[in-house]
C-alpha cells in the first residue's frame, strides 16, 4: 500500500485505516452504490491507500460478509470499491451529510472522517489531476491529449440513485467514479473510445481517465463531455405519459439510434457466431433457479419460464453475438434536441467484467429497453398497457428501419431474453425496492403463462 505521510509518518500504513475502519463498516451499507445490503460488513480490507491530495486519501478497500479470505484466495476476490476520503479535525458545516464519523483512536484521534466527493474543494483538485496528466503512487491520470479540460470549472455531485457516483464541472464535463472496482478495462471506457474511433456520434467520447496498477489493473473513472440540454429517455416518457401525450414517435428515433450503436460496435468489436444456443439456455435457467430461492414468489411461473428458455434450442439463433451495451433501459439514454445518445456502457455491475466485456446477442439489449417501456407505463395508475404497446412496437420497427432485421421476427429469443430479464428485475426488486415488484412480476405472469 502506498504511505500517508500526513496522517501517520511513522505507523504502517494500515493503522490509520484500522482506526476508522469500525466507522467505514457501518456507513458502507448505507450507500446506493454498495451492493451486500443484505449483508453485514463483518470484514474490511484495505486493498491500497494513496494521498491524492492533502487531507484526502483515496482508498480501495475490500468488503467481506463472512470470516477472513481462505488461504489462496486474493482477498480482492469479493467486492472491492473505491472510496475518497476527506480528513479534517473540522470539516466545514456543508458538508455535514458527507460526514462518516469522528475517530476515537489511533493515529487519527479526534478527525472527522466524511466523503470527499461533497467537498467543493477536493472535487476542483481531482480535475485538476486529470488535466494534468500523471501517476499519483499507483494511481495514473491519463487523458485524451487532443481534448482540452479547461480550469476553474465549478463542480457538483450529482444526486441521482445509481450504482457508482457522478461528478458535473461546469455543465462542460462529466466525471464518472465508479465505486465497485474489478480487475480489468471497464466497458465504460473501452466502448466509448472504441466508437469515437469508429466515428459514431451517439456516444460521448473519453476525454481524461483514472486507473490504478495496484493491487491489481482496473478502471476507476471516465471523464467525458456533458449533455448539458439533453433529457434522459425516462424523464421524457414520464412526461408524456403524465400528459397523456403518443411517445411513439421518440420510441421509433430510439431504435434507429440504438441500432446505429449496435452496428459500430460490430465494426469495432470481434463478431461471434449467431445465438449461444444451448450454453445461453443453461445461464438463463441457472439464473430462474437462484432467483427463485431468494423470491418464493417466482416459484410458481417457474415451469413456464424455463420453457420460453429451453425454446432456444429449436428457434431462430438470431444475429451474430457481438459486443453490446449490456443494460440499455430508458435511464441509459440521453435526448438531446432530436438526437438520442446512448451512456453508461459499463453493463450490469453485479456481473463480471469478463462476462461484460464479451459479445452477446444484440436481443439482450432490445429485451432491456423493451422492459423499461413496461415499467415507464406502471409509474401511474390506471397502469397504461397499449401505452408500453405502442412504445415496443414503433422501438422494434426503428431499429429494424436502420438493422436490417427485425426483432419481431426472432419472437422466441426475444421471449428469451425479456424473460432473462424480468426475472433480474424481481430479484433486484425484491432486495432493494419491494414496491416496484410487482411491476416485473407482472411480466412474469404474461411470458410464462401466454409466451407474448
Amino acid at each position: 500500500m502506498t504511505k500517508t505521510a500526513f496522517l501517520c509518518p511513522r505507523s504502517t500504513t494500515a493503522e490509520p485505516t484500522q482506526s476508522f475502519a469500525g466507522l467505514l463498516r457501518e456507513w458502507l451499507p448505507e450507500q446506493r452504490w454498495f451492493a451486500g445490503k443484505d449483508r453485514p460488513v463483518t470484514d474490511l480490507h484495505v486493498l491500497s491507500m494513496t494521498e491524492l491530495f492533502p487531507d484526502c486519501l483515496h482508498l480501495l478497500v475490500h468488503a467481506g460478509h463472512g470470516g477472513v479470505p481462505s488461504p489462496g484466495n486474493t482477498p480482492w476476490a469479493g467486492d472491492c470499491y473505491q472510496l475518497l476520503l476527506g480528513v479534517r479535525e473540522h470539516p466545514a458545516p456543508r458538508l455535514g451529510r458527507a460526514v462518516i464519523g469522528r475517530v476515537q483512536d489511533g493515529p487519527l484521534a479526534g478527525r472527522t472522517v466524511y466523503d470527499a466527493l461533497h467537498d467543493p474543494r477536493s472535487a476542483q483538485l481531482l480535475l485538476e489531476r486529470l488535466r494534468h496528466p500523471r501517476a499519483v503512487g499507483p494511481l495514473r491520470f491519463e487523458g485524451d491529449a487532443a481534448q482540452r479540460v479547461p480550469a476553474g470549472l465549478v463542480p457538483r455531485l450529482l444526486d441521482a440513485e445509481q450504482s457508482n457516483s457522478s461528478l458535473v464541472y461546469g455543465d462542460e464535463f462529466i466525471l464518472k467514479l465508479f465505486r465497485r472496482i474489478q480487475p480489468g478495462v471497464n466497458p465504460d471506457l473501452e466502448v466509448p473510445g472504441a466508437l469515437a474511433r469508429q466515428g459514431c456520434h451517439r456516444v460521448p467520447a473519453p476525454v481524461a481517465w483514472l486507473r490504478t496498477t495496484h493491487p491489481f489493473k482496473a478502471t476507476l473513472g471516465v471523464l467525458q463531455p456533458f449533455l448539458r440540454d439533453a433529457s434522459d429517455g425516462w424523464t421524457l416518457a414520464l412526461e408524456a405519459l403524465a400528459a397523456g401525450d403518443d411517445f411513439t414517435a421518440q420510441s421509433h428515433a430510439l431504435g434507429r439510434a440504438t441500432a446505429d450503436v449496435h452496428l459500430a460496435l460490430a465494426s469495432a468489436f470481434p463478431v461471434g457466431r449467431p445465438g449461444q444456443g444451448g450454453l445461453t439456455s443453461e445461464g438463463m435457467t441457472e439464473r430462474l433457479t437462484s432467483a427463485a430461492h431468494s423470491v418464493r414468489v417466482l416459484q410458481p411461473y417457474v415451469p413456464g419460464l424455463k420453457a420460453a428458455f429451453a425454446a432456444l434450442a429449436t428457434c431462430d439463433p438470431g444475429p451474430p453475438a457481438q459486443r453490446i451495451h449490456g443494460d440499455l433501459h430508458l435511464g441509459q439514454v440521453l435526448r438531446a434536441g432530436r438526437d438520442w445518445f446512448v451512456i453508461d456502457f459499463e453493463g450490469e455491475p453485479s456481473r463480471p467484467l469478463s462476462e461484460r466485456r464479451s459479445a452477446h446477442s444484440p436481443l439482450r439489449d432490445i429485451a432491456g429497453m423493451l422492459r423499461s417501456f413496461d415499467y415507464a407505463a406502471r409509474q401511474r395508475r390506471p397502469w397504461r398497457p397499449e401505452w408500453a404497446r405502442r412504445c415496443r412496437e414503433a422501438y422494434c420497427a426503428g431499429y429494424a428501419a436502420r438493422a436490417g432485421w427485425d426483432p419481431r421476427k426472432k419472437h422466441g429469443l426475444l421471449r428469451a431474453y425479456e424473460t432473462d430479464r424480468a426475472v433480474y428485475e424481481v430479484l433486484y426488486e425484491a432486495r432493494h425496492r419491494p414496491d416496484w415488484l410487482p411491476v416485473p412480476m407482472a411480466a412474469i405472469e404474461r411470458l410464462a403463462v401466454r409466451g407474448d
